[in-house]
């Protein structure tokens, strides 16, 4: 196994996805034992080459020996081209490039509202708000969400009216408008990150459904009342995981009982 010797990469502390994959290189020897540190607590003999600013939003990986850095997408395709060459070749066309970046970004621009911090860091350590991946992620889980409810709703019809797309679009869009509204009236400067927040909960939601809904293709077919029943399981553990965000944001219970309000308006109507 070859392992990319003398180099460091500079990871966030306060975010679990960073150190999930970072600790992963190291442990499965792309990198070797001293091949991260946290950028919060970066070696004073790298401060002069690195530019900070980008290096939080974009990986940084760092040359011991000659000082050189990469950032974001090309950090990880330097290692994993030691182990795998193939990367390397597949990079060096544009197209893959391009797309491999912009997902990257994508990603660590919204990293933070994916898998939150568990505590609060500096401003300066805080990954910049970049509002187009924020609104391309806003788009994407509502979009998700959406087409996940739909299909699922069609498992209990026996109970409860059927749903279309569109209707399903228009609660989920809805939701952002309320709790945004609700949350610009106390609170403005917290509103991209609750937002982005509360979608990864119904993101999340809405996985656990399809998940739902491939066991019942596969497996066994179960009726309405335990197909509801799960529903509401799901809704549950949204919930719990809504007053841990909420909490790690530093934002009132108001909140949850503002989304908690919205989907039992939602119900009455629906039925």
């Amino acid at each position: 196994m070859k392992t990319l010797r003398e180099h460091v990469i500079l990871y966030d502390e306060a975010c679990p996805m960073c150190n999930l994959y970072t600790s992963a290189f190291v442990k499965y020897k792309f990198l070797d034992k001293q091949g991260r540190a946290s950028y919060q607590n970066m070696p004073k003999q790298f401060t002069c080459n690195i530019d900070a600013k980008r290096a939080v939003n974009e990986i940084a990986l760092v040359n011991k020996k000659t000082g050189e850095v990469t950032y974001g997408v090309n950090s990880l395709i330097k290692i994993l081209s030691q182990r795998f060459p193939v990367f390397k070749l597949v990079f060096q066309f544009k197209v893959f490039n391009w797309l491999a970046t912009k997902a990257y970004r994508f990603v660590s621009y919204n990293r933070r509202i994916i898998m939150p911090a568990l505590h609060k860091q500096e401003e300066q350590h805080e990954p910049s708000l970049h509002k187009g991946y924020r609104i391309a992620y806003l788009l994407l889980t509502w979009l998700f969400t959406a087409l996940v409810l739909n299909a699922y709703s069609k498992t209990f019809t026996e109970l409860l009216p059927p749903s279309t797309i569109a209707r399903e679009l228009f609660i989920c869009g809805g939701q952002m408008l309320w709790q945004g509204a609700i949350l610009y009236c106390f609170n403005r400067k917290k509103i991209w990150d609750y937002l982005g927040n509360m979608m990864t909960i119904s993101f999340a939601g809405a996985l656990l459904l399809s998940i739902c809904l491939l066991f019942q293709s596969l497996f066994i077919t179960y009726n309405s009342l335990i197909a509801i029943i799960l529903f509401f399981v799901v809704v549950g553990l949204m919930f719990l995981e809504h007053i841990r965000r909420t909490k790690l944001l530093q934002l009132p219970w108001l909140l949850t009982a503002s989304w908690v309000l919205y989907r039992c308006i939602v119900l009455i109507f629906i039925l």
